[in-house]
C-alpha cells in the first residue's frame, strides 16, 4: 500500500463536512464519522496504554499485542472510510478468534471473580480499564452506523473483554484488583463528615 500525505491543513472541513476515502462528502456529525472518531480515540488510548506497558517489566511482553490491536483499529477505520457494500471486512472471523485466544490465555491464570472489579490498581491496569470503556463507546458508535461492518462490531465487543482481563493481568492476575464493596458510603473510615 502506497500512502502519501502531502498536506495536513486542507481547510476542506471548515464548513462541517469531510471526505471519505472514495471522495464522498459527508457531515462531520454523521454516524459514520462519529464511529471513525471513536475508533481513532480508542487507538490514541491504546497508544497511551502501550507506552505504559512498554515501561512495566511485569507486562511488557504484551506490547506486541497492543501494537497489533492498534493496527487492527486502523484497519477498521479504513473499512469505515471506504463505504463499499459487500467489501470483505479487514477484521474477519480469524481476527476475532485471535483476540478470543489472547483473552483466554490471560484469563487462565486469574482467580474466579466473586465481585465486580473497580477500574484502577496499577497504572497499566487503570489505563487498560480506560481502554475498555473507550472500546465500549466505539462499539456503541459503530452500532449506530448504517451498514456497520459485522466483523468490526464483533472485534470491538471482544476488545473490551480483552482489556478487562488485561487490566486484571496487570493487577497481579486479579490478586491486586480493587473490588466493589456495596454500601461503602456508610463506612466511617471514608465518611467525610458531611
Amino acid at each position: 500500500m502506497n500512502i502519501r500525505i502531502d498536506r495536513v491543513v486542507t481547510r476542506g472541513g471548515d464548513g462541517g463536512e469531510t471526505s471519505l476515502g472514495d471522495g464522498t462528502r459527508v457531515s462531520k456529525g454523521s454516524a459514520r464519522i462519529e464511529a471513525m472518531g471513536s475508533i481513532d480515540e480508542l487507538n490514541a488510548t491504546l497508544g497511551l496504554l502501550r507506552y505504559h506497558v512498554e515501561h512495566d517489566r511485569l507486562v511488557s511482553v504484551h506490547v506486541a499485542d497492543i501494537a497489533r490491536l492498534q493496527s487492527c483499529l486502523f484497519d477498521l477505520g479504513a473499512d469505515l472510510c471506504m463505504p463499499v457494500t459487500g467489501r470483505p471486512s479487514s477484521l474477519p472471523s480469524e481476527a476475532v478468534r485471535w483476540l478470543e485466544a489472547r483473552i483466554e490465555a490471560l484469563r487462565l491464570s486469574q482467580p474466579e471473580l466473586r465481585s465486580f472489579v473497580l477500574p484502577g490498581g496499577s497504572l497499566v491496569a487503570a489505563h487498560a480499564h480506560l481502554a475498555r470503556t473507550v472500546a465500549r463507546r466505539a462499539e456503541r458508535a459503530l452500532v449506530q452506523m448504517e451498514n456497520a461492518p459485522v466483523g468490526g462490531m464483533r472485534f470491538l465487543n471482544r476488545l473490551s473483554d480483552y482489556f478487562f482481563v488485561f487490566g486484571r493481568h496487570a493487577n497481579n492476575d486479579g490478586r491486586d484488583d480493587i473490588l466493589w464493596q456495596p454500601g461503602t458510603w456508610k463506612n466511617d473510615a471514608i465518611n467525610t463528615g458531611d
